[in-house]
């Protein structure tokens, strides 16, 4: 089989993005100001959406394992599950509390997933499903530039 380029460069985004967590001397590389609105959340509510994050990354790397594999129905259970009905699990107390900007992003992502899944069953063709995931990954890039969630009392002004 031959190698997918595409395929090839997700994952070594990927594993770059792991050695750049795990590096003790990455805290230095730090802007001193963070320009990205703050989202001031309870401390439930910012593990509530960080861990929907860890899902959608743990979902993406399932996703790029069955890409590689050709696993077209891993790969449409897998974005399936990232999709809208992902949505109703956020309750609607925080829902409230969010931007509509922040809002109207992460239903288009869950949009994504759910589109994914379909085309991936329906297309079967992982050269498109990457592209696909590629233009979702940069939804996620354009929110992480531009929010960080902190609980409101790191916000108070000096």
């Amino acid at each position: 089989m031959k190698p997918n380029p595409a395929l090839l460069a997700v994952l070594l985004s990927l594993n770059l993005a792991a050695a750049y967590a795990d590096d003790p001397h990455a805290q230095h590389h730090v802007p001193l100001h963070d320009g990205r609105a703050v989202l001031e959340l309870s401390p439930d509510e910012r593990a509530m959406i960080l861990d929907e994050m860890r899902m959608f990354l743990d979902g993406v790397e399932k996703m790029t394992g069955a890409l590689g594999r050709q696993d077209m129905p891993a790969v449409a259970e897998t974005a399936r599950n990232l999709g809208q009905k992902m949505v109703h699990e956020v309750p609607p107390a925080l829902r409230a509390k969010l931007p509509p900007e922040f809002r109207q992003l992460g239903f288009s992502v869950h949009r994504d997933f759910d589109q994914i899944a379909l085309d991936a069953e329906s297309m079967k063709d992982v050269s498109y499903s990457l592209n696909q995931l590629s233009a979702t990954l940069q939804k996620c890039v354009a929110c992480h530039a531009s929010y960080q969630i902190r609980p409101p009392v790191f916000n108070a002004k000096r």
